[in-house]
């Protein structure tokens, strides 16, 4: 591909978000998370590739804009998959040769790790799906589509395998690319144990 993939964002309102971390964090906390690796996963995609963030709310519309992220403002929010189809929509509208979709709760993401995935996805020839695995379920942390259309989202617990199966069909070719930067979401209690050793490994302290 010559010409560069574009990166849709997908941020729930931050308000809302981290609800199944209502016994480990307080609200407050709970927010302030949300901010933050939102923050990380904008400006790690937009040191790589021109980024569309799909907001499902004024705060997360704030953040984006903020990072200097175009910005696609749901109607109103209808999940995962329907967010990440109105941004795949809007970026094939354009003529997009690729799109690369993240989620944005990836406390570890930086621009290199976006950078091996897309070099991972532009050495395949022909129609290619690529994910990247999260860790310990099964699910898909980011997804990258060429062509763009043709394709039907199976984002959710499980996902992986329904991705692979949705690639065969289409007769698409399907990888999977580890990557530890990108393979740990913060969703549950005992992802913020796994973020910890994480940063003690690292020597990072915050």
């Amino acid at each position: 591909m010559g010409e560069v993939p574009r990166i849709v964002v997908l941020i729930k309102e931050p308000g809302t978000a981290k609800t199944r971390l209502a016994g480990a964090l307080s609200s407050a906390e709970r927010l302030g998370l949300a901010i933050a690796c939102a923050r990380r996963t904008l400006a790690a995609a937009r040191e790589v590739a021109p980024t569309l963030a799909v907001c499902g709310g004024p705060g997360a519309v704030r953040l984006a804009r903020r990072a200097g992220a175009e910005v696609l403002l749901e109607p109103r929010p209808e999940g995962q998959n329907r967010a990440a189809e109105r941004g795949l929509a809007a970026i094939a509208a354009r003529g997009g040769p690729g799109c690369l979709v993240l989620s944005s709760d990836l406390p570890l993401i930086d621009a290199d790790s976006l950078r091996r995935f897309l070099r991972r996805a532009e050495a395949v020839d022909g129609p290619v799906a690529v994910a990247a695995p999260a860790l310990g379920r099964q699910g898909t942390n980011a997804l990258f589509l060429s062509p763009i259309a043709g394709f039907d989202l199976q984002f959710g617990e499980a996902s992986l395998p329904r991705f692979a199966e949705e690639a065969r069909r289409r007769g698409r070719a399907f990888v999977v690319h580890e990557e530890p930067a990108l393979a740990l979401d913060i969703d549950e209690p005992g992802d913020l144990a796994t973020l910890d050793r994480w940063r003690a490994a690292a020597g990072l302290t915050a």
